[in-house]
């Protein structure tokens, strides 16, 4: 694993996220590493640059990668990660995640020990204490959860990168059991979100990340592991603090424009203003109907004013056959299928939407400039967590208790209350469940890993070639269900590190 900064240059890329960041920071006076942590705002302006390397993963590509590669979606576009035309010798959307994944570690670990010291050195209060280190290490959980979600078995270390010897013993960390990693990263969250204040994200300053997010975070790893207590613990701290769902208005909550809504856990944040400086992303380039007319308004054939006459939109994401007409029909009583797809526009049909629809306005970015989508993308939401809680129930064979927690979200959609027959059939219901309330929101290959079906659902529901087994395209292959370590990252460590999945399956 290659390690890109030390010392001052590690202060130095600190410094660069400070200038890019839009939350408000007291800079001034921070000259090199060793008085980065001398007061409040120092620290969080140092916490506050761990936020960056999350911007540079969630793009178009990984929304391909996570969720157009799944049973319930599939993206025709020439980027290829949609066709899993992926090798350790080209790893594609593998080397930004890797890249900005482990830069996140690096400056959660800086801003860990930093915010320890500073503590130590009555720097900063207690209350400030608490705050910060449950963020830093919120994040820093994110990122080992995205790596292991993305890659499996990674290297870990909590380490600050001081000196030439601990950057020695970085570089060559072979790949650590990811049921070991989660462990050792829940054990570390345990200890602070309890002390963090107990608060929704969007009750936080700036929505900054806090105990509520650490708790999900603890759930996620935890259902990795099949440690449903150690989750349903997690997840009842989330229920207490956001109460019942029924106060969470469903259109208002999941639109992506609609920003730090009450029911959010993460989103990821972005800004567009015309014209100014901002931060923004690319994923409505690949949800919105397609193709546009030039310079017009019209969408496959249809006008939608709201979305204006200056967006790019690139081939689509598309839910398949199993999911537009099955999971999530058109003319279910399911609220949320006019939101996850769309077959027209007001009282217009789209010409290319016979068989399947595009994305819908959950996607979409009204006034789109180019391809700046400013929206932001909902990551952890509420709904999600109370999913896990049926999950959690059903796997403990609760299934009065499971019943319940499915039923929260079917409620909310307009749908009827869940009769139990089975538990197979249960577990299925859980899981299509999962498919229609967080469909896009960049986690359905993850939970099909998760489940050890990946490879089944894929090639048993996917509407596109590539996925498919029998045909001339076809690439899928079971060790896609994971990326591969780029090859590069393999020779930094001194081939510590490894793709022995890839390599049987002659890649």
């Amino acid at each position: 694993m290659k390690i890109k900064y030390i010392l001052y240059t590690a202060a130095a890329m600190t410094m660069l996220s400070f200038q890019a960041c839009t939350l408000d920071e007291d800079t001034s006076g921070i000259s090199n590493p060793d008085d980065f942590f001398r007061k409040y705002s120092e620290c969080q302006s140092v916490v506050n640059g761990c936020y960056i390397p999350i911007k540079s993963i969630y793009t178009y590509t990984y929304m391909i990668a996570t969720e157009c590669v799944t049973d319930i979606a599939y993206c025709p576009s020439g980027t290829l990660d949609a066709s899993l035309d992926i090798s350790p010798a080209v790893p594609r959307m593998g080397s930004t995640v890797w890249r900005n994944g482990y830069l996140g570690v690096q400056r959660c670990n800086f801003a860990v020990n930093g915010i320890e010291r500073a503590y130590k050195n009555e720097v900063i209060s207690e209350d400030q204490y608490h705050q910060l280190l449950c963020e830093a290490k919120t994040l820093r959980a994110f990122f080992y959860w995205t790596l292991t979600c993305f890659f499996g078995n990674v290297p870990f270390y909590f380490d600050d990168v001081t000196d030439n010897e601990v950057l020695s013993r970085i570089q060559v960390l072979p790949r650590m059991d990811a049921d070991e990693t989660r462990n050792k990263v829940i054990e570390d969250l345990l200890s602070i979100a309890p002390l963090a204040p107990q608060t929704r994200t969007c009750d936080n300053e700036a929505d900054r990340l806090g105990a509520s997010c650490a708790y999900m975070l603890i759930a996620k790893m935890a259902m990795w592991n099949k440690q449903w207590d150690v989750a349903l613990d997690a997840l009842e701290h989330i229920e207490t603090i956001y109460g019942s769902l029924s106060q969470y208005d469903y259109a208002e909550n999941i639109l992506f424009r609609n920003k730090n809504t009450p029911e959010s856990i993460m989103e990821i944040q972005h800004t567009y203003t015309q014209g100014g400086l901002t931060y923004t992303s690319n994923v409505a380039c690949i949800c919105q109907p397609y193709p546009r007319a030039a310079n017009s308004a019209i969408y496959d054939g249809v006008e939608i004013p709201e979305l204006g006459d200056q967006a790019t939109v690139w081939a689509a994401m598309r839910p398949n056959v199993y999911f537009c007409q099955g999971l999530q029909s058109k003319m279910s009583k399911d609220i949320r299928a006019k939101y996850n797809m769309a077959w027209g526009y007001e009282d217009k049909t789209f010409n290319n939407t016979n068989t399947r629809p595009w994305c819908g306005p959950k996607f979409w970015c009204p006034n789109m400039q180019s391809s700046a989508d400013g929206n932001n993308y909902k990551v952890f939401r509420y709904a999600d967590a109370l999913l896990m809680m049926a999950e959690c129930y059903f796997y403990k064979e609760n299934y009065e208790k499971a019943v319940e927690y499915l039923d929260m979200t079917r409620t909310r959609a307009g749908l009827s209350n869940y009769t139990y027959r089975t538990p197979a059939r249960l577990e299925e219901e859980i899981r299509n469940e999962r498919a229609r309330e967080l469909f896009g929101e960049f986690q359905r290959k993850y939970d099909l890993v998760r489940w050890g079906i990946w490879y089944d659902a894929v090639t048993d529901n996917s509407d596109y070639a590539y996925l498919q087994l029998n045909t001339a395209n076809s690439r899928i292959k079971p060790c896609h269900r994971y990326y591969p370590i780029p090859d590069t990252e393999v020779t930094y460590s001194k081939n510590n590190l490894d793709n022995n999945e890839y390599k049987a399956y002659g890649l």
